[in-house]
């Protein structure tokens, strides 16, 4: 194995060693040495073998190297285990897509649309415009319109929220949609919206939801909402860009603000996991719903989280006016928990401090990356890893 890539096993998977060991030389070439990044992990596997497991750089601004098992701060890719975890309540019988949202939050009965808070809604918001993002909610960070100032001036998106889940509802509820349900694609706290969805359907938080009905049977030993004191060894700092372009120390990996357990856990961006933890997510994905003999979800029910949900099947160029996403636009759809391809079908998500991760299911190759840099439009790197992993295929699917 050389640069983490593992070329007996590239080889047996129809990929070529010597391109994958080109794309971990760039990635460390453009942004390690340049300190563009601080650090990188990344795990590439094709019909579930890893054949790229690479680990480099400084976990924190102490110096310490990554290590294999780091944690991160995954960010939005909690959203696509808040949405794993709705649709298995759904396949329970405990609620539809075409479930009016406001039957498990009546705090949203009185509702307006637009800056004047007047106008009603043409439709009721439903179940699935909290999954594909159609709900007309919004993020602070959008800096677009007077409704998402209004959100920053709430601390709406902020991670650590001093609200319990009631109070945030209490509070976003007080707040006009930017459009009417159905009528556009705009990026939001809608899958936190969902996340309380799934603590009143279920009677209890989401920390323990996800542990009984993902976490466990998928041996994702590692993911939690608060980091335990065991484990802080093993967290990563998280750094964000300045005015100058300059990296400065966001959260400090032994100190960090996950440490201590929230009142709000958020289902849109509150999780911290590692590498290996999420790939066995993805996994299941690819699979259909099962890994190791544990069915989470039926295969229909996967390859309609994948499939394109937005109306009239257009894609987020076309349905968006948002400035932020994790994903590009043209040609890309968005499913029930994830954005998707509308070319090659692959799928995938990534979080605000630039983790990312995808699946091509027609490839049967998954990769996850996992640094730690606010923001994650920064660098193209998610894009380049792809087109990397793409170029390295030798044997197609």
């Amino acid at each position: 194995m050389t640069n983490g890539v593992d070329r007996v096993a590239a080889q047996a998977a129809g990929m070529d060693p010597d391109r994958l060991d080109a794309l971990v030389d760039f990635l460390d070439r453009t942004y390690l040495a340049s300190g563009r990044l601080p650090h990188m992990q990344l795990l590439v596997s094709r019909d579930e073998q890893p054949v790229v497991s690479w680990a480099r750089g400084a976990a924190r601004a102490s110096g310490e190297p990554l290590r294999a098992d780091a944690l991160y701060r995954i960010a939005s890719m909690t959203k696509p285990v808040t949405s794993v975890a709705f649709m298995m309540l759904l396949e329970a019988g405990k609620v539809a897509l075409d479930t009016p949202v406001v039957e498990l939050i009546p705090e949203f009965a009185d509702l307006r649309v637009g800056r004047a808070n007047r106008a009603r809604l043409k439709r009721p918001m439903l179940m699935i415009d909290l999954l594909r993002h159609t709900s007309g909610l919004t993020y602070g960070l959008q800096r677009q319109t007077p409704i998402d100032a209004r959100y920053r001036k709430l601390g709406l998106d902020e991670f650590q929220q001093p609200r319990t889940s009631d109070q945030f509802i209490a509070d976003l509820a007080t707040l006009p949609l930017e459009f009417s349900p159905g009528e556009q694609w705009n990026y939001s706290v809608a899958t936190d919206v969902l996340g309380v969805v799934i603590e009143r359907l279920e009677g209890r938080d989401l920390e323990s939801v996800f542990r009984e009905r993902i976490f466990a049977p998928l041996g994702m030993v590692d993911t939690t909402f608060a980091l335990p004191d065991a484990k802080a060894d093993r967290m990563t700092d998280a750094w964000r860009l300045d005015e100058k372009g300059e990296r400065q120390v966001a959260d400090l990996g032994g100190r960090s603000g996950w440490r201590r357990q929230g009142r709000f856990l958020s289902g849109g961006g509150g999780l911290v996991s590692g590498v290996a933890d999420y790939h066995r997510f993805a996994r299941m994905l690819l699979r259909g719903g099962e890994l190791d003999g544990v069915r989470l979800l039926r295969a229909d029910t996967v390859a309609q989280m994948r499939s394109n949900q937005l109306p009239g099947g257009g894609d987020l160029a076309s349905l968006s006016s948002a400035m932020f996403s994790e994903a590009d636009y043209q040609d890309v759809g968005f499913g029930l928990g994830f954005a998707m391809g509308l070319e090659r079908g692959e799928y995938y998500w990534g979080g605000v401090f630039s983790t990312y991760f995808w699946v091509d299911p027609v490839e049967r190759l998954i990769g996850v990356f996992m640094t730690q840099l606010l923001p994650s439009s920064a660098y193209p790197v998610r894009a380049q890893l792809r087109a990397g992993v793409a170029e390295a295929l030798v044997r197609r699917g």
